[in-house]
């Protein structure tokens, strides 16, 4: 299986599992030796590769063991602390692994309940574990910006200075992106005065400040809802959805789409229903293709999503220029089934088609 691929089978493992599974010792067999093994790729039986329970004495404390020690060439270069599926992770839950850093080979510590992992190396002080995580995975909601630097842990690409010299990059824009999120969702004064001052002339009293907020909470909610993060955050866990009995099917005749596409291109309007959709199919089919191949193509007609922007390549073909909203699926011969949707969330109950007819053209 490709890396995304194995990413994407042990989240929806947890999806399925995770109610289940009361202890942290079931937390690290169901859940943390796979990300070892199928994500990682070091073999979790091979104890010149993975030791469980590895104990190193340090000072008074005697006979202490931390969860993991994973290894290459014979040297510990990755160190991993486990805690209960569900359980908050802080600092705190991090002192063994402040303690072991520093009197092993090891640059990379992990942090994990199963689900999440904290990333941590010596950024601030040499042989010493920073406090704050320089990458940060949630198996659940998966930042394709970070399966890159994710693969550079693997055994077969395990590059140390590549991984610790990104990772100061990676730290801050983790940390940058945390607060702009925080801010996003509730600003603070001092975020609605940046932006007060840069439409509005003249003292920022207190009652321009009251005036202000709400129109700054519109903004963002504007804003965000362009970016569609709730949607492809929600793509993986999309309700079932039956196909209408009143589903239309059609003959699609594809030697038309290239005129419908060259036909008063100025009266063509992508509308932002369109565009949302566009990034809800491109999540679901992202499991199977690389989501750069995803593209759209918007006619008169539909609006269409193909892989490599080819169009003999399709996907689907959004109907939404018209009261009742359709998404077109077509088969091997090229007939056209349309699923009437209400809403766009309906486009997740398709997943299984959209990636059977995504398999058609790959």
């Amino acid at each position: 299986m490709e890396f995304n691929e194995r990413l994407t089978v042990l989240a929806a493992k947890i999806r399925q599992q995770s109610k289940s599974i009361s202890t942290e010792e079931a937390t690290k067999t169901a859940f943390v030796m796979p990300f070892i093994q199928t994500v990682l790729g070091y073999d979790v039986f091979d104890p010149t590769e993975v030791v469980p329970e590895y104990i190193c004495d340090v000072g008074t404390k005697k006979g202490e063991k931390i969860d993991y020690a994973i290894l290459k060439s014979g040297q510990i270069q990755i160190l991993v602390e486990c805690k209960k599926i569900g359980e908050p992770l802080s600092i705190n839950h991090a002192s063994q692994l402040f303690r072991y850093f520093h009197v092993t080979t090891a640059r990379i510590s992990i942090l994990t309940n199963g689900q999440v992992y904290k990333f941590f190396t010596d950024l601030d002080a040499p042989n010493k574990m920073d406090e704050k995580p320089f990458l940060e995975l949630d198996l659940l909601n998966i930042d394709e910006h970070l399966v890159p630097e994710l693969a550079k842990l693997t055994k077969s690409s395990f590059d140390v200075e590549s991984i610790i010299s990104a990772a100061g990059e990676l730290k801050y824009i983790g940390q940058l992106k945390r607060e702009l999120a925080t801010q996003l969702a509730t600003p603070t004064d001092e975020f609605l005065r940046f932006f007060v001052s840069r439409v509005h002339d003249g003292v920022i009293t207190a009652r321009i400040r009251e005036q202000f907020a709400p129109l700054l909470d519109k903004a963002i909610a504007q804003f965000t809802s362009d970016l569609v993060n709730d949607r492809l955050k929600s793509a993986i866990a999309g309700v079932p959805l039956q196909a209408s009995p009143s589903a239309q099917i059609e003959i699609v005749d594809e030697s038309s789409d290239e005129q419908l596409q060259d036909d008063d291109i100025a009266r063509i309007v992508t509308t932002e229903e369109e565009q949302e959709g566009f990034f809800i199919v491109k999540s679901i089919i992202r499991q199977i293709v690389d989501p750069t191949r995803v593209v759209h193509r918007d006619t008169q007609s539909y609006f269409g999503i193909l892989l490599d922007d080819n169009n003999r390549k399709p996907v689907c073909r959004l109907h939404f220029n018209r009261a009742q909203k359709y998404v077109g699926i077509l088969d091997h011969e090229k007939k056209e089934t349309r699923y009437p949707i209400s809403k766009l969330d309906d486009i997740y109950g398709l997943s299984e088609t959209l990636i059977t007819a995504t398999k058609l053209v790959v």
